[in-house]
């Protein structure tokens, strides 16, 4: 015990320590470090959104099949093969666009994904008065230019995020 009641003087003088009182503000800036590293990892975050994307889809799908309403696939052979084309395109164009997911990508991904959100709850109102009116050619036409709206805003996201891609890779490689 004695070893290091002689040492522990000795440490501390032979060390510079910094006795000085912290700079204005530094107890803010701490605690806004701390609180910045308590946040989840992002990993839930993508979890969470595709979850969403899950149930919009989901949700979606079943009000489009119910059977008290009138859909374009009921109207004919004809339209139900339109409506299976979009639906199918807009599927496949959905997970392309999953795919492209990254931090460069969220923001575009998640304005289409809000566009679409809106244009499928145009839908559902075509589908209601499809339902109410009957078959009527304007409400027909409005519903295949949603689906049409659909696949050129995910088109467009597509080639936005390709442009985005090329650019970073481009900016990568003059770096090297």
């Amino acid at each position: 015990m004695r070893f290091m009641e002689d040492k522990l003087p000795a440490f501390f003088t032979e060390n510079n320590f910094d006795t000085q009182e912290p700079h204005e503000g530094h107890l803010e800036r701490f605690q806004k470090r701390l609180e910045n590293k308590a946040r989840p990892k992002t990993s839930w975050k993508w979890m969470s959104i595709a979850a969403s994307i899950i149930l919009v889809l989901g949700f979606w799908l079943g009000e489009n099949h119910q059977k008290n309403q009138i859909d374009l696939a009921d109207i004919s052979p004809k339209m139900e093969e339109v409506q299976n084309y979009f639906v199918s395109t807009i599927n496949r164009e959905l997970k392309e666009l999953e795919k492209t997911r990254s931090l460069e990508t969220e923001t575009t991904i998640e304005h289409a994904l809000d566009e679409l959100q809106e244009l499928e709850e145009s839908y559902a109102l075509f589908v209601k008065d499809l339902t109410r009116n009957g078959l009527q050619k304007k409400i027909i036409a409005a519903m295949i230019a949603n689906y049409q709206q659909r696949l050129e805003i995910l088109e467009n996201v597509l080639k936005h995020i390709e442009i985005i891609k090329k650019s970073k890779h481009f900016n990568n490689e003059s770096y090297l």
